[in-house]
């Protein structure tokens, strides 16, 4: 099942069915335990419109709206060799080694909503840096109560050398408008995610993919449950909460995003999240 948030509403996708929801707000409609049995409890009301499938690809807007986005480091080992590569010169490719094998992950705070675009939408790369990658990653729907209930894809969008020259500038490398995408629905199934799904990523530049690389989340060295209790430890969220789960799939030293790059980041059963690099 998936779920779209949209200029025309909610509208729910089930076994190639669509449905207009009759609920309005987003935060009250997908802040919910066991989120797919209240669906399919929903729709068995509802009748099913075919014309809604447009909607679902030029109407859309990010699933979003008063959740933090929150993102995991250091859960991948290509992640990890490309952290500990970079931060090597400024002496701390060592804390990434370490927090890899640690008890307690890397988390840390990504991007408020009115920071945070849509499939269609534009991410930015910093003016102050020279090497900018994307970094593909499924992405964790959490309700205020912490179980999860859905997945979608995020884009979370890193200044390399900002973060190489210190660890301690990692907020500046991640965290700036247009820094994080997420799209283009909220899938939510009746089991958790399949670990053999496949994230996949490809670099256009003018006609020509400039990068591209897959991964399966199984190659996650921490389970998904494992993050989202590290996250409710101290924190609440009224809302519920989307987290980043990290990337395995690291562009080499020698690219870096430009202007006008699209962005193309697949996740089996969710679909496809699309952005211009502004």
């Amino acid at each position: 099942m998936k779920v779209y948030n949209t200029t025309r509403g909610i509208i729910i996708e089930h076994l190639g069915a669509y449905f207009l929801s009759g609920k309005t707000d987003w935060d009250a409609f997908v802040n919910r335990s066991n989120l797919f049995a209240q669906l399919l409890e929903e729709i068995r009301s509802l009748e099913a419109n075919a014309f809604l499938a447009s909607a679902t690809e030029s109407n859309l807007l990010p699933p979003i709206s008063k959740q933090e986005v929150w993102a995991s480091g250091v859960t991948y080992q290509r992640s990890r060799e490309a952290r500990m590569e970079e931060s090597k010169d400024a002496g701390g490719g060592d804390f990434y080694a370490r927090v890899y094998e640690a008890p307690r992950p890397e988390l840390f705070f990504k991007a408020a909503p009115h920071r945070t675009v849509g499939t269609g939408g534009k991410v930015r790369i910093r003016k102050d840096s020279q090497w900018n990658v994307p970094e593909p990653e499924l992405v964790l729907f959490i309700c205020s109560s912490g179980t999860i209930e859905g997945y979608t894809i995020g884009n979370d969008m890193s200044s390399r050398d900002i973060e190489g020259e210190n660890p301690l500038y990692l907020p500046q490398a991640k965290c700036y408008d247009g820094a994080a995408a997420i799209g283009p629905c909220l899938y939510i199934p009746e089991q958790p995610i399949d670990p053999n799904t496949m994230i996949r990523i490809a670099i256009h530049r003018t006609s020509e993919v400039v990068f591209s690389g897959e991964i399966s989340i199984n190659r996650m060295k921490r389970k998904h449950t494992e993050l989202v209790e590290y996250l409710f430890q101290e924190l609440s969220f009224p809302h519920g909460a989307l987290l980043m789960t990290g990337t395995g799939i690291v562009p080499p030293d020698s690219f870096t995003l430009r202007a006008g790059d699209i962005i193309k980041i697949t996740i089996d059963h969710i679909g496809t999240l699309e952005n211009t690099v502004a």
